[in-house]
């Protein structure tokens, strides 16, 4: 009791309210990934797990950009190019060489390490430092952080909703929807896949530059795990969204309630560091959220289904009964 009343009393309040602004800033940059992901699972019906090797190369790329002299935004900007060439080689080992999906984004990411060593003169991480440079986000002034993360989640939503609404965002959801009947179609499902990777890996690796600033150094296993971080956020958001709006739940809203989903991922990171728990469990934890929402509408429809089977046996057998 003496020890479990000392813990108690070593949580502060006020210490977990000062944690959750830095708690929503980096949800909100970790939101651009999620988005990223939610590309390649849901729209294209791909896990692509090349994303944990662009998120740190986007922010390799930026960090060693900016050290250089280059300006921040072109930084951030020629990151997020940087990851469409490496959707693009994923989505080409797949399309163009028949490689499986999920092999040729284990590849892409493998060959990324090396790269992402390479760029960074060969060293684990690069720092770079707010006092010597002008970085669009720092984790030194997290209400400047939050702005901008809005900004860029609300741009990126905007710019996706656009995109998707056009006959080649609508040919790319089709080709993930239903590829036999869009290739009946007439639809190129390769190419679509080639451009739905690309623009996923573009958002992931445009995340590891906002990340990279906003931590302040750039390290090759940064986007370890990320593909799960990114899972979470997208089931999390989905489920949020399904128990408020239901039916009316639209791309725009999934696709806002996604970012919401990895505010939430990293509100509750925060509250597990708050209550002293080892951060390194956060991993196990976020696979337990993952698999419990990923198995709840399986075992739902496998109670509803066995409600009917056994309503029809129950039919079956009055029916049986009046016949004798």
């Amino acid at each position: 009791m003496d020890a479990l009343s000392a813990y108690l009393s070593s949580l502060s309040l006020s210490g977990l309210l000062s944690r959750i602004p830095a708690g929503v800033s980096q949800g909100l940059i970790w939101a651009l990934m999620a988005l990223g992901v939610y590309i390649t699972f849901r729209i294209l019906d791909i896990a692509d797990l090349s994303v944990d090797g662009t998120f740190s190369t986007g922010g390799a790329v930026t960090v060693i950009l900016i050290i250089g002299g280059m300006p921040p935004a072109i930084a951030v900007l020629i990151a997020f190019v940087c990851g469409l060439i490496a959707g693009t080689v994923t989505g080409l080992l797949h399309t163009r060489l028949g490689i499986p999906a999920i092999l040729a984004g284990i590849l892409t990411q493998y060959a990324l390490y090396s790269i992402n060593l390479a760029i960074m003169g060969f060293k684990a991480n690069t720092a770079v430092s707010a006092d010597k440079y002008s970085l669009i986000v720092s984790g030194r002034s997290v209400n400047a952080a939050i702005i901008v993360g809005l900004c860029f989640v609300a741009v990126i939503i905007g710019a996706l909703y656009w995109f998707f609404g056009t006959e080649r965002g609508m040919s790319v959801r089709a080709t993930g929807c239903n590829p036999q009947m869009s290739k009946a179609q007439g639809i190129n499902i390769n190419l679509n896949k080639v451009i739905g990777l690309a623009l996923s890996n573009g958002l992931v690796a445009l995340s590891g530059s906002l990340f990279a600033q906003y931590s302040g150094f750039a390290d090759v296993n940064s986007g370890r795990g990320a593909i799960v971080i990114g899972l979470a956020a997208v089931i999390i958001g989905e489920v949020i969204g399904d128990a408020i709006l239901g039916k009316r739940m639209n791309f725009a809203f999934r696709m806002i309630f996604i970012a919401i989903g990895a505010i939430i991922y990293y509100l509750i990171y925060t509250l597990v560091l708050w209550l002293k728990m080892d951060s390194n469990m956060m991993k196990l934890f976020t696979s337990i959220i993952v698999a419990i929402c990923l198995a709840v509408p399986y075992l739902k429809n496998a109670r509803i289904n066995s409600f009917r089977r056994a309503g029809k046996n129950s039919q079956a057998a009055v029916g049986g009964k009046k016949d004798a």
